[in-house]
């Protein structure tokens, strides 16, 4: 009988703290530059929605993705764990270059099921978890495939998620679309429009029944470069007239998915106000790598797949009502390894163990207007060929060092003074480089980095031939 009576007066106190658990809407954007948004400086794309979402939480200006290609740094989010650590080091299922000077080492194409994924954690904690979009963390062997969807690590439902990194329908990013649970709708729908759609059918019927997760992992920016009509038109037209003061990237077609993207945003936000459940709601945005295109990225070197910041260096948005002051900015260097421990730490889950990943809770930051983490260096590591040559590379302070594994060759830049990464110091500080180097060094031993070794099919005329 005391049982029952402490079972009848615990229970309603679990219904209130159930129903009082923060929702989580995580937007992960494929190859997104760091200058894509008007937030960050674009004056030729529009995103009136995105800007007014940094205008209601944190804007980081030292956002990094945990890699400059998309698999591993979708890992490092999930896991809260450097890619060196999970050995999924580049996008599956990578390049091939068997005469190359070095040999890749035997990574992993898909995620471990060791791994305590950020849904699985969730949904310990009562939380519904759904996924929508680009997955690409299961293995090209269609063998393994009914064991690495996203319901296979955490997620109650998947909706268009499968090893894909782009779109693989009959047409692309319209319809019809050829992927798992998602409608094909009619001809002429455009993917983001659909996946949105989708998210928020998702949202009217979870919304108020318990916490919920809503990953929204969009395709685009991503290639094939495809938007609606009108839209492209827009922005041809736009192209006419346009000063280009600040050395922008402009493409009007990938603008006009800037723009769709944009749009998604901005009903999903409305949908969260619609239902309610907007003040209780966490809005985390960012992106898995640099922007898709060889240019600068207003003021920072590289994109995609290169070492220097253009190719790593993300936006990253984040909302709480009533936690998060409105408008606020922050320069504190932040990874993609650390949305693990913040997000829990924001639903107040503390039954994870800090010591079994990498990430960091950046939470005194958001709520409490803290300037620093307990963590002066970030690392990356890279034994892969791509648009560049392999390397590893290390963030410590205002300092960056890359190393490229080929020739040993070494560059340090002062991120505080060259952002842009137009002056190599590393002859010049050479105290500093033999630090840093060896911290590099030290924490590539401790994730048990995989390393690479002299290629003995090695011939300098056909290095650069892929298979």
């Amino acid at each position: 009988m005391k049982s029952l009576i402490s079972l009848l007066y615990i229970l309603p106190l679990l219904i209130f703290s159930q129903a009082n658990k923060p929702n989580i809407v995580f937007l992960l954007v494929d190859d997104v530059g760091w200058g894509d948004f008007s937030c960050y400086g674009a004056t030729f794309n529009e995103t009136p929605n995105i800007d007014k979402l940094s205008k209601q939480g944190m804007l980081f200006t030292n956002g990094y993705a945990a890699s400059t290609v998309c698999s591993p740094s979708r890992a490092a989010v999930l896991s809260g764990k450097y890619p060196a650590r999970l050995h999924l080091t580049d996008w599956i299922d990578g390049h091939k270059y068997p005469y190359a000077k070095m040999t890749v080492p035997n990574w992993k194409m898909k995620l471990d099921f060791k791994e305590k994924l950020l849904p699985e954690v969730l949904k310990e904690q009562g939380y519904a978890t759904a996924f929508f979009g680009k997955w690409h963390l299961m293995p090209i062997n269609q063998n393994d495939f009914d064991e690495h969807y996203p319901t296979n690590h955490g997620f109650d439902i998947n909706i268009a998620g499968k090893e894909w990194g782009q779109p693989k329908g009959r047409g692309k990013y319209f319809s019809p679309f050829d992927m798992p649970n998602l409608d094909n709708g009619k001809s002429g729908d455009f993917l983001t429009d659909n996946l949105t759609n989708a998210a928020i059918t998702y949202l009217d019927k979870v919304a108020k029944k318990k916490p919920f997760l809503l990953y929204f992992s969009y395709y685009t920016l991503h290639g094939p470069v495809m938007a609606p009509k009108k839209l492209v038109k827009k922005y041809k037209q736009k192209e006419t007239t346009f000063v280009n003061s600040k050395d922008e990237y402009v493409n009007p077609t990938r603008a006009a998915m800037v723009e769709r993207l944009d749009q998604s945003v901005g009903k999903i936000l409305n949908k969260l106000e619609e239902l309610g459940i907007a003040d209780n709601t966490i809005v985390i945005l960012t992106g898995d790598n640099g922007g898709n295109y060889d240019a600068t990225t207003n003021g920072l070197r590289g994109y995609k797949g290169l070492a220097y910041e253009g190719g790593v260096r993300e936006p990253l948005l984040v909302k709480w009502p009533n936690k998060i002051k409105p408008g606020s900015r922050s320069a504190v260097p932040v990874m993609g390894i650390d949305f693990y421990p913040t997000i829990l730490d924001m639903v107040g889950v503390d039954t994870y163990s800090k010591k079994e990943i990498d990430g960091v809770s950046f939470l005194p930051i958001l709520t409490k207007g803290k300037n620093k983490l307990k963590r002066n260096s970030l690392f990356w590591h890279y034994p892969h060929y791509h648009r560049t040559k392999p390397y590893g590379s290390i963030v410590d302070k205002d300092w960056k060092l890359i190393e490229f594994f080929e020739d040993g060759k070494l560059e340090l830049y002062n991120l505080k003074n060259d952002p842009n990464e137009t002056l190599n110091l590393a002859e010049t500080n050479l105290a500093r480089v033999k630090k840093m180097k060896r911290k590099l060094l030290k924490w590539r031993a401790s994730v048990g980095a995989q390393m690479m070794v002299k290629n003995p099919n090695y011939n300098e005329a056909k290095a650069t031939q892929k298979l």
